[in-house]
């Protein structure tokens, strides 16, 4: 079974990377406010939804080119661990015509030159956690994406109801995507990056902290940078109309001349040289 991809709406294409546990059904606030402007791709990743059956191991080794070849030149959108696939797949090819990246970071991890992440005890303890206590531990996760959110219980309900909305994620599939949480280190490819890069965090996110989205930012060519007040790890969720408003500004700027150097804002704004939403 190849990777399952629904396509909905029309206009410009983008193509959507749900975050760890969950699937591409995660982004109906998204689809809701979106799709009579675009065509976007919603990718369930191996292992998850409707790809649950998938051979492909989760990895970006393997998935990224089936991505590739499945799916137009567009824009890709990535979510916490979706992040990780939309990076690598813009280093890898032109097809990749722009990134948002939603409370995503290249190192999830913290270390030397790199403070401002999780312990790398976190994911080691859900990788042994999830042995023992599979969907106790799920909802554990889950609670930690809406952790300090201002809509936190609202959000809460909305990814609990996602979780088994198209079956129980492999367990394979779980444990192989947190050592990508723990291993990967993507900061190397950050200067690289030549399509304009949206960085759009929650203030109060405590899986991936601010100050990191902002490093990773800085360290982009092209790079503009939202910082949500009041949002968590899925601000999409909770802050859905201005997270929307974020994409249509930026999917905006896609056909307009190349910006000239990058600013990097935190006051809620979204600049990228000329570009400003």
């Amino acid at each position: 079974m190849a990777l399952h991809i629904e396509v909905v709406g029309r206009g410009p294409p983008l193509v959507l990377v749900h975050g760890w546990a969950l699937h591409g059904g995660v982004f109906a606030p998204m689809v809701a406010r979106l799709a009579d402007e675009f065509e976007l791709h919603l990718v369930d990743l191996p292992g998850h939804g409707h790809s649950r059956d998938s051979a492909l191991p989760l990895t970006l080794e393997a998935c990224v080119p089936e991505l590739l070849a499945c799916t137009p030149p567009a824009a890709w959108l990535g979510w916490s661990l979706g992040g990780l696939f939309a990076m690598h797949a813009a280093t890898l090819s032109a097809q990749v015509r722009g990134l948002v990246l939603v409370a995503a970071t290249p190192r999830f991890v913290h270390g030397e030159g790199w403070p401002h992440a999780v312990e790398r005890s976190v994911f080691e303890q859900f990788g042994a956690d999830l042995k023992q206590e599979y969907a106790r531990t799920l909802e554990r996760f889950l609670a930690l994406d809406t952790m300090g959110s201002e809509h936190a219980r609202a959000e809460l309900r909305a990814l609990k109801t996602a979780l088994f909305a198209r079956g129980e994620p492999a367990p394979r599939a779980l444990q192989q995507g947190l050592l990508m949480l723990e291993a990967s280190d993507l900061r190397a490819d950050l200067p690289g990056l030549q399509v304009p890069t949206l960085w759009v965090c929650g203030r109060r996110d405590r899986l991936v902290p601010p100050l990191g989205m902002l490093a990773a930012a800085a360290m982009t060519p092209h790079a503009g940078y939202l910082e949500i007040a009041g949002g968590g790890h899925a601000p999409f969720l909770g802050h859905a109309d201005q997270v929307a408003a974020a994409i249509r500004s930026f999917m905006a700027t896609l056909n307009a001349p190349p910006p000239r150097g990058s600013d990097v804002s935190r006051d809620g704004a979204f600049q990228v040289g000329l570009y400003r939403a």
